[in-house]
C-alpha cells in the first residue's frame, strides 16, 4: 500500500490528463434482440401495447456507504413530515430488485453525475468502486453530467472501458479496472476539430420486439463547472438543439419511443413526488424539446421531482428526478404502441421512491464495500487535526445553500491563504461548491484523512495571482447571474458588503449584485491598487462563471501545491480548530 503522502500525491495528477480520439456521431443500437423462443425462432410478440418499466436515478456521486447519503423527507399519511436516512448502494440495489419483480420489461437508466465529487470510499481510487457498485446493480445506460468530466475526457474515457489509471495503476493487480457495463451516452459533447462525440450520442434498446431510444448529454454549461485541462479541444453544445437535430436521425432508423438522460435540473416546493412552483433550466428545456421525444430524465440540482410539462403540440410531457446520491429512484410505467412503435403519453405514470435503509442489503454491494474499504482504510484513518464544534456548509431549509456564506468555505479559504503566503497571498477565496460535506466533530472532534477528503475531493491545484482592486470587485459581481448564485468562502482579514436582489420565483438566480465596503485588514481596498489572491485551479481557469480570473496571464501566476495537502497542513498547524464564523460578508437580501 502506498504511503499517504503519496497517494495524496497521486490524486493531483489527473488535472493534466488529454483527450484522444472520439467515437462516431451515429448512435449504435445496444443490448439484446427481442427474445427467442425455445426452438430458437424469435418468440412471438405478446397482443397489446408494449409494457416497459423504467427505473432511473441522478447524481449517484460514489456515495455507497449508508452513513453519506444523508436523509430524505417522507410525507406520512397525517400530512406530517419526518426525515430519514436513505440510501446507500446495499440499499438502492435492494429497491432497485424489488422494484423490478413482477415487471414484464425493466430498464434501469441515470442522468449523470454517477462519479467525480465522491466520498473518500470511491474518490481515492477515481471512482473505480462507484463504478463497480453500478455495474452489480444492473445499470443500463447514463446520460454524462459535468463531474463525469472532473479528470477529463481521457479518464472518463478508462472508466466506460477500462484500464489502470495511467498515473495510480492497478488497485488490485491480479484484477484490473474492467469499466462500466453500462454506457454512457454524451451527445452534445463534441471535439471541436472533428465534431465527433465524446462517447456515443444515443444508444437502442430492444424491449418485446420494440426499440426505445436514449440521448444522452450534459448541460451546456459544463466547460464552467471542471477543470479546462481535461476539456482542452472539446464542447459542450446546446441541449435543446443537439437533442432536436437527432430526433430525425433516430425516426430514419424507424425508431418512434425517445427518452432524453438530461444532466441539467430544476428547482419545485413539494414533496418528493410533487412538481409545486417547478422552476430552472430544465423546465424551459422541456417545453422546447420536439415533441417526438417521449420524457425526460433529468439531474444536476439534487432535486426531487414529478412534473408533467407541455411540449411544443400542448401533449403532457414527463420530466423527472431522483434528488441525488442514491437516496431515490424514479419508477415510471409506460406502453409502447406495437403499430406505431411510439409512447402511448396518456400511460405514463411516474413515482418517485425513498430508498430507505430498512430492507435487506444485497450481498453483492456489502462484498464490494469490504473489498474497497480495506483497501482504503489504511490511508483514511489518519487523524489529521481536531476541530472543536462542526463547522458546515450553508444551509436553507434543510437543502445545501451556496448562495450563502459558510464556516466551511471560510476555514478552507484561511487553509488556502496560509498555505501561500509564501507567494505573498493576500487575499484567498473558495467556491462552495468545492466543499462536499461537513467538518463534523462527531465524539471527538478528531478529523481523519478520509473526512478531509471527502470534504475536498477535487484534486486542485493552488494558484495565486495578481488583481487589481476593481477586478476583485468584478470577482464578487460575478456571484450573481441569472442561471446560479454563489458565495465564495473569503480569509480571514477580508469583508466586503454583498447586496443582491433575488428572483423571488427561482431563489437559484440572481437578478442583480452591487459589492462594496471592501476592506482588507481594516483598509479600504483601493480599486487601482493589486493584491495577491489564491485560488484553486478550477476557479482559477474561470470555473462556476469566474471569467475574470482566467484573464489574468499565464506568466502572471505562482503555483501553491494541492488544495488538499493546504488542508492538512492547515490543520496540522493549527488544531484544535473552531468556527470561523460568517462575519466577513455583509449579505443584503
Amino acid at each position: 500500500m502506498p504511503s499517504t503522502k503519496i497517494r495524496r500525491t497521486r490524486r493531483l495528477a489527473a488535472a493534466g490528463v488529454t483527450t484522444a480520439l472520439a467515437v462516431s456521431l451515429a448512435g449504435l443500437t445496444t443490448g439484446p434482440a427481442s427474445a427467442a423462443g425455445d426452438n430458437g425462432a424469435p418468440a412471438v410478440p405478446k397482443p397489446g401495447p408494449v409494457k416497459v418499466q423504467l427505473l432511473s436515478f441522478n447524481d449517484y456521486h460514489g456515495h455507497l456507504e449508508a452513513d453519506t447519503p444523508g436523509e430524505v423527507d417522507r410525507t406520512l399519511r397525517d400530512g406530517t413530515v419526518e426525515e430519514i436516512p436513505a440510501g446507500g448502494a446495499e440499499y438502492l440495489a435492494r429497491h432497485l430488485r424489488d422494484l423490478r419483480a413482477g415487471a414484464e420489461n425493466s430498464l434501469t437508466v441515470t442522468a449523470g453525475d454517477l462519479i467525480g465529487g465522491s466520498p473518500f470510499l470511491s474518490g481515492l481510487f477515481h471512482d473505480e468502486p462507484s463504478v463497480e457498485s453500478l455495474n452489480a446493480m444492473g445499470l443500463d445506460l447514463s446520460g454524462v453530467g459535468n463531474h463525469e468530466f472532473d479528470e477529463g475526457v481521457r479518464e472518463l474515457r478508462r472508466m466506460q472501458r477500462g484500464g489502470c489509471h495511467p498515473v495510480d495503476g492497478c488497485y488490485f493487480p491480479d484484477q484490473p479496472y474492467a469499466g462500466a457495463d453500462f454506457k454512457w451516452l454524451a451527445a452534445n459533447v463534441k471535439n471541436d476539430a472533428t465534431g465527433k462525440t465524446a462517447l456515443r450520442p444515443y444508444a437502442v434498446r430492444r424491449v418485446d420486439g420494440e426499440r426505445i431510444a436514449f440521448i444522452g448529454m450534459t448541460l451546456e454549461g459544463t466547460d464552467q463547472l471542471v477543470a479546462q485541462a481535461g476539456i482542452r479541444g472539446w464542447s459542450f453544445k446546446d441541449e435543446v438543439r443537439t437533442a432536436n437535430r437527432l430526433v430525425p436521425k433516430i425516426r430514419e432508423r424507424g425508431i418512434e419511443a425517445i427518452v432524453v438522460l438530461l444532466h441539467e435540473g430544476g428547482y419545485q416546493e413539494g414533496n418528493v413526488n410533487e412538481c409545486v412552483g417547478a422552476s430552472g433550466p430544465v423546465i424551459d428545456i422541456a417545453k422546447r424539446l420536439k415533441p417526438a421525444i417521449d420524457m425526460v430524465v433529468s439531474g444536476h440540482t439534487h432535486q426531487a421531482y414529478n412534473c408533467t410539462v407541455k411540449d411544443p403540440n400542448g401533449r403532457p410531457r414527463k420530466v423527472t428526478s431522483a434528488a441525488s446520491y442514491g437516496r431515490v429512484v424514479t419508477e415510471t410505467d409506460l406502453q409502447i404502441n406495437r403499430r406505431t412503435g411510439d409512447v402511448i403519453r396518456k400511460s405514463v405514470r411516474s413515482r418517485n421512491h425513498i430508498v430507505t435503509q430498512d430492507v435487506k442489503p444485497v450481498a453483492a454491494q456489502t462484498r464490494i464495500l469490504k473489498k474497497w474499504s480495506a483497501l482504503a482504510d489504511v490511508v483514511g484513518n489518519e487523524p489529521i487535526g481536531k476541530v472543536t464544534e462542526d463547522i458546515t456548509r450553508a444551509f436553507t431549509g434543510g437543502e445545501e445553500d451556496r448562495g450563502k456564506e459558510s464556516g466551511a468555505s471560510n476555514l478552507i479559504a484561511d487553509a488556502q491563504l496560509a498555505a501561500t503566503e509564501a507567494n505573498g497571498a493576500q487575499i484567498a477565496f473558495m467556491n462552495p461548491g468545492g466543499v462536499r460535506a461537513d467538518f463534523e466533530y462527531g465524539t471527538d472532534g478528531v478529523i481523519t484523512y478520509a473526512d478531509a477528503f471527502t470534504i475536498q475531493p477535487f484534486g486542485n491545484l493552488l494558484v495565486t495571482m495578481p488583481m487589481t482592486g476593481e477586478q476583485i470587485q468584478t470577482l464578487l459581481e460575478q456571484q450573481c447571474n441569472t442561471e446560479r448564485q454563489f458565495q465564495l468562502g473569503v480569509s480571514e482579514g477580508f469583508t466586503y458588503t454583498d447586496t443582491r436582489t433575488v428572483d423571488p420565483n427561482d431563489p437559484q438566480s440572481c437578478l442583480s449584485i452591487t459589492v462594496s465596503d471592501m476592506e482588507l485588514n481594516g483598509e479600504p481596498i483601493v480599486l487601482t491598487e493589486t493584491y495577491m489572491v489564491t485560488v484553486n485551479s478550477f476557479l482559477a481557469d474561470g470555473g462556476d462563471g469566474f471569467s475574470v480570473l482566467a484573464e489574468v496571464p499565464s506568466s502572471e501566476r505562482i503555483g501553491g501545491g494541492g488544495d488538499l495537502d493546504a488542508l492538512i497542513a492547515y490543520f496540522e498547524a493549527n488544531s484544535p480548530i473552531s468556527d470561523p464564523g460568517t462575519d466577513r460578508v455583509t449579505e443584503v437580501r
